[in-house]
């Protein structure tokens, strides 16, 4: 009896959520709002599959379904599932569920590590013991706490002057309720400040700033005081790919959205993130994409809006 109240209530928060997502997403697609970091989204129609970089933080939809491929690997999250990912992660995501009656209704909230790292201080929240370093994305449960949270996230819209004091609260309340929730031991795994886990999200961070420049992955490993097979392996624990290919990712998705923010052919656009042969660009783009850079950019274009929640 107890289980099916609780059920109940978090199918009529999702119904209050979407229906509060859907106001502020009115003749739009997308939104980014005054809460920092808060994204909303509403989609019509299933989309193709779009690559893109994941950001730290939590993504939950209040209808609709949505895929991301990260690798070989995939993750589905829909209405009772939320997605977390706890580093940056080069990814390819695409609606699977939506229409003109029943929208995609999503949300996206960033997340900072320090952030999390300072709140497992607070709270004394100690890091797992495992130190294997875990997959940098994860689904989880939705539960009705973190829909409450999210709830009252978005109602701060409708009270701007409120938003600097208390976004910040609730904000904390969702980073807490995910550290002790079904997947609080990866994000503290990945968050804690001598963790391996940590050491490779900084790296990420690195090669993130650096995506041009080349990369050696004695360097990389010298950095955070690691092996080179040790740190290879925590690497691609936590991101599915390796140093090389995740930069290779990071170059063309750089790429792509130099392209789509002004007029630039590719072979410009091949040297400005660090190809040396704008032929080896060109397959490779295709590969990722699904088309050579000049379609895929004009079609793109001739597109709504996308984003990554």
């Amino acid at each position: 009896m107890k289980e099916k109240i609780v059920n109940e209530n978090i199918k009529n928060a999702l119904v209050s959520l979407g229906t509060s997502i859907a106001k502020w997403t009115d003749g739009m697609e997308r939104i980014e709002t005054l809460v920092p970091g808060l994204a909303l989204f509403k989609r019509y129609e299933p989309t193709d599959p779009m690559g893109g970089m994941y950001e730290p933080g939590i993504c939950i939809i209040a209808q609709g379904e949505k895929r991301v491929l990260l690798g070989n690997e995939t993750y589905v999250y829909d209405a009772d599932h939320y997605l977390i990912t706890a580093v940056h992660l080069p990814t390819i995501a695409e609606v699977t569920s939506a229409s003109k009656d029943k929208p995609y209704l999503g949300l996206r909230l960033k997340f900072d590590l320090q952030d999390l790292s300072q709140l497992m201080a607070d709270s004394k929240l100690p890091p797992p013991r495992v130190q294997q370093s875990p997959r940098g994305i994860a689904t989880g449960k939705v539960t009705l706490p973190l829909l409450s949270c999210f709830g009252r996230l978005i109602d701060l819209l409708e009270e701007e002057e409120d938003i600097p004091v208390l976004a910040p609260v609730i904000t904390r309340e969702i980073t807490y309720r995910l550290l002790t929730g079904d997947q609080g031991k990866r994000l503290r795994q990945i968050a804690a400040v001598f963790s391996q886990g940590r050491q490779i999200a900084q790296t990420i961070d690195w090669i993130k700033s650096n995506y041009a420049e080349p990369i050696r992955i004695e360097d990389l490993a010298k950095q955070v005081n690691m092996s080179i097979s040790t740190f290879h392996h925590h690497f691609k624990s936590i991101t599915a790919m390796t140093p090389l290919q995740f930069q290779k990712n990071l170059r063309l998705n750089e790429a792509r959205r130099l392209m789509l923010a002004e007029p630039t052919d590719a072979a410009t656009v091949s040297f400005l993130v660090g190809y040396e042969s704008p032929s080896q660009f060109n397959r490779e783009y295709s590969r990722l994409f699904g088309a050579p850079p000049l379609r895929d950019i004009k079609k793109l274009r001739e597109m709504p809006n996308e984003g990554m929640a």
